[in-house]
């Protein structure tokens, strides 16, 4: 097992990585102050690991509530099911909510933790490599708007992240290569060495090499929590960083409706746009554009945008959270293992939202 920690202070929290750690109550009894106990998870992955989970957490007052599966259902009228579950079941302010499953059941169980009784403890078991390597630490918290992804939250850090690593053995494959964008994304915005080595590695992670995917994992739950403990409420443009792709991807996932795009294939399309963008602007060449597209590629991910149009895109990136006083910013890339957020001349960005499957093609 290896242990991480993201240091904020008083709210400092371990990330545990290794196998076999679903059934290890040690790793939860310290973070758990009273009695009660409720495991959020979905339809897919409660019948995979819901029943060992209650085992390790025997000792406890156990309730669960089981949401549908999919990015869909990320919304109040479902984050309402948990706040009646813990009505229902009478739960107090000492309880803890655990997240069981991927990015959606995370981020709505940490916004309910948040919510409930003004906020109670959460605990983080992600399931999915991109929850794992994500959206599981760092204390994003929140669901979906139709006219926006993300757009109602909270920040409410985890306890504790529990990340057992056998649980992607019954990962789909489309599942996993959304997970691997992000992971490619820490080598993009801050880290090149970890880059090279995914650049290598790639055919071992898509074959889920067990010490392969724990080296990535570990890699980027480092790089997460250094980004976190610089700026925890990204209020200093260090955070905005881990956005790379993101306000492209959002505008692709909202625009051609919640699901249809998993959210690490819409930032892989996102981070090319980027990529395209960042070279437009003359900060890099067409050399690390190719170099971007080749290890999306070489990971199974989509690198053509979908068939909306340019209007289409700007008004669906307007309505994001990088919009600030009525403008536009965008994490770019001055090169390959830098990130800066900018604004960028709309004309410009007409360009890259306008060349669809020539992304990268020098202008």
């Amino acid at each position: 097992m290896h242990t991480l920690e993201v240091a904020l202070g008083a709210r400092s929290y371990p990330i545990h990585i290794g196998t076999g750690l679903l059934d290890r109550a040690d790793l939860f009894l310290s973070h758990i102050r009273g009695r009660q106990v409720l495991i959020v998870s979905n339809s897919t992955v409660a019948p995979l690991y819901l029943e060992r989970l209650r085992k390790t957490l025997s000792g406890y007052v156990v309730a669960e509530c089981i949401l549908p599966d999919g990015e869909a259902f990320k919304d109040m009228a479902h984050l309402d099911l948990i706040f009646t579950t813990l009505l229902q079941h009478r739960f107090n302010r000492d309880c803890t909510l655990v997240a069981l499953g991927g990015g959606v059941v995370g981020d709505m169980t940490g916004f309910a933790a948040a919510a409930y009784q003004r906020g109670v403890d959460f605990i983080q078991i992600p399931t999915t490599l991109l929850s794992q390597v994500d959206s599981s630490v760092g204390g994003k918290t929140g669901v979906n708007h139709a006219l926006g992804k993300n757009m109602i939250g909270a920040f409410k850090q985890p306890n504790v992240v529990v990340i057992d690593t056998d649980v992607l053995s019954t990962l789909p494959d489309r599942e996993l290569k959304a997970g691997i964008a992000e992971v490619i994304k820490y080598g993009l915005i801050r880290d090149l060495p970890f880059l090279e080595w995914l650049e290598g590695a790639m055919p071992k992670l898509l074959t889920r090499e067990p010490h392969t995917l724990a080296e990535a994992i570990r890699r980027s739950c480092e790089n997460k929590a250094a980004v976190v403990a610089a700026d925890e409420l990204e209020q200093k443009d260090v955070r905005a960083l881990l956005n790379l792709g993101h306000t492209f991807g959002h505008a692709i996932e909202t625009g051609m409706g919640y699901g249809v795009w998993l959210h690490g294939e819409a930032v892989a399309t996102g981070m090319l746009m980027a990529a395209d963008l960042s070279m437009r602007l003359g900060w890099i060449d067409e050399a690390a554009v190719t170099r971007t597209r080749d290890i999306l590629i070489k990971a199974g991910l989509p690198v053509t945008p979908p068939d909306l149009s340019a209007d289409e895109y700007l008004e669906h990136m307007a309505v994001d959270k990088k919009v600030k006083d009525g403008q536009l910013h965008l994490v770019l890339l001055k090169h390959l293992g830098e990130a800066v957020v900018s604004k960028v001349p709309a004309a410009v960005l007409k360009q890259t939202l306008e060349t669809g499957a020539a992304l990268g093609v020098s202008v």
